[in-house]
């Protein structure tokens, strides 16, 4: 006999898993996050006539082990932004790792239909998003300490300003070395994979697509099965603008949401400069617009659309970027 699919909320922690199981009774259990504890719990609690329902929030490295072991049940899973599991909640109060499950489960009980079901990361993939990871936190400390070798020129003891100057520089240059190396990793990663391999020639063949931002594209979109559509993927990187407007007292211009990945927007945005300054239809496009006399803001924001565009059709068509323009 058929029994009822059950829907199964994890809040993830550290160290261990709050798991809230939904079905005609309600239960809440507390086991570690580790993959004997994981195999053993859901082994014992998933259906065996009917496939469940479980649902995470992306909470990063400590939800890798579900997504590792989860794919492995028969069973629909979900890894959801936690972001739209707080919004969908409404008026709330308080809460815990138990209410936060039970409110998990909630949350796909009404919303499955909806919901994408979770798609694993190849092993490469989920290397090389360490790897970006690891990446940016260089760049972004790299940055730091050369705002810092900027502010040292204020001190009035010149002494301790070229003492400090000289320690930054060290690791700024140490820093640099490690980004090399990062990259170099991230490249033989992809030399050894015959698809990632041709997938990352096809991207950068686009104007203005260097290794950083094809990278983080063939992350984002899971080699293109998680975000398969340019829309969804101008959209997930705040290059599409929504309106802003409601009856007749708001009735503002259209507005870039916030809602998006602000270092894919950025790569995307500094991928758009580079494509301008070079000969090719995307800079005559956006010299044409600029001389109509539109913002050059929303034409570069045009720009990094046509560049989403552009990939995402050369990869459905299986071919390179071709420069239509004849450079005389």
């Amino acid at each position: 006999m058929k029994t009822k699919a059950k829907f199964i909320g994890i809040d993830v922690s550290k160290n261990t898993l709050d798991i809230c199981i939904v079905s005609e009774l309600q239960e809440s259990f507390v086991i570690k996050n580790t993959k004997k504890e994981i195999l053993k719990f859901f082994k014992t609690h998933l259906s065996k006539t009917s496939k469940d329902y479980v649902c995470i929030e992306n909470t990063g490295k400590y939800s890798w082990l579900l997504m590792e072991v989860m794919p492995e049940f028969q069973c629909f899973f979900y890894v959801i932004n936690p972001l739209h599991i707080k919004r969908s909640l409404g008026l709330v109060r308080g809460k815990n790792d138990k209410v936060d499950a039970i409110r998990i489960a909630q949350f796909i009980k009404k919303n499955n239909e909806e919901s994408q079901s979770y798609i694993p990361l190849r092993n490469e993939i989920r290397l090389i998003q360490v790897l970006l990871s690891e990446r940016r936190l260089r760049v972004n400390q790299k940055k730091q300490l050369a705002t810092k070798n900027k502010e040292n020129i204020l001190l009035t003891n010149k002494k301790v300003a070229k003492f400090l100057t000289t320690k930054n520089n060290r690791l700024i240059k140490e820093l640099k070395k490690q980004i090399k190396d990062i990259e170099t990793q991230i490249n033989q990663l992809i030399s050894q994979d015959e698809s990632l391999n041709k997938l990352t020639t096809q991207l950068k063949s686009v104007p203005g697509v260097g290794n950083i931002l094809c990278w983080n594209i063939i992350v984002k979109t899971n080699e293109f099965k998680t975000i398969t559509t340019p829309r969804k993927l101008a959209c997930y990187s705040g290059v599409v603008p929504f309106s802003n407007s409601s009856g007749v007292s708001i009735f503002g211009n259209n507005r870039l949401s916030l809602y998006a990945d602000k270092n894919l927007k950025t790569l995307l945005h500094m991928g758009a400069l580079s494509a301008i300054r070079l000969e090719n239809n995307l800079s005559l496009y956006y010299k044409r617009k600029v001389a109509e006399g539109k913002n050059k803001m929303s034409v570069l924001n045009a720009v990094r659309n046509k560049i989403i565009h552009i990939i995402f059709a050369l990869v459905k068509n299986q071919t390179f970027y071709q420069n239509r323009l004849e450079v005389s």
